[in-house]
């Protein structure tokens, strides 16, 4: 599929944002309106190396998608790829810009695009697909922007490693 871009205006510095957006354990508070169930695959939450698995809820049913950060240029760009669908046929990945504007604003910039293994997987795409992650990537920077100019009382959602229970862990030695 050809590459979806989306963008939004943010008032707050493009360091913060990118620090923000770089750690993969706080998509859940933007992002959970398409996303569910993001775990962390890997200790490390941030930076090159971090990688999330969760369930896309899009208009054709639900599918597993596994992304992994592969560059991180600080305050620059966030280069993201996974693969999404039943056993990961589909390749999929997404850029964030982020863009110095004018007085401190920041624009961000997400671009998303999917290559689809089968025939049957670019059919599911062509019946919506690029609208869905067009609306959906639109409302997640919408979001990302009330996350900085709006800042909710109390704590953003984080999300945690897969199978890891803190009130467990100290039994197993540590």
């Amino acid at each position: 599929m050809r590459p979806v871009t989306v963008h939004s205006s943010i008032s707050a510095p493009r360091e913060e944002i990118f620090d923000y957006v770089v750690d993969l354990a706080g998509r859940v508070a933007y992002c959970d309106h398409y996303m569910r169930d993001l775990r962390l695959t890997r200790p490390r939450s941030a930076g090159k190396g971090a990688a999330a698995r969760f369930v896309l809820d899009t208009p054709v049913g639900s599918q597993w998608a596994e992304l992994g950060i592969v560059e991180a240029d600080r305050p620059r760009r966030i280069e993201e790829e996974g693969r999404v669908g039943r056993l990961g046929r589909s390749r999929i990945g997404a850029i964030y810009e982020f863009v110095p504007d004018v007085h401190g604003v920041t624009r961000v910039e997400l671009t998303v695009w999917t290559e689809p293994g089968t025939r049957g997987d670019a059919l599911k795409e062509a019946m919506g697909g690029r609208r869905w992650l067009a609306r959906h990537g639109k409302i997640a920077l919408e979001r990302l922007r009330m996350i900085f100019e709006e800042r909710p009382d109390g704590e953003l959602a984080r999300s945690s490693i897969a199978g890891y229970e803190p009130l467990k862990a100290p039994r197993f030695g540590a």
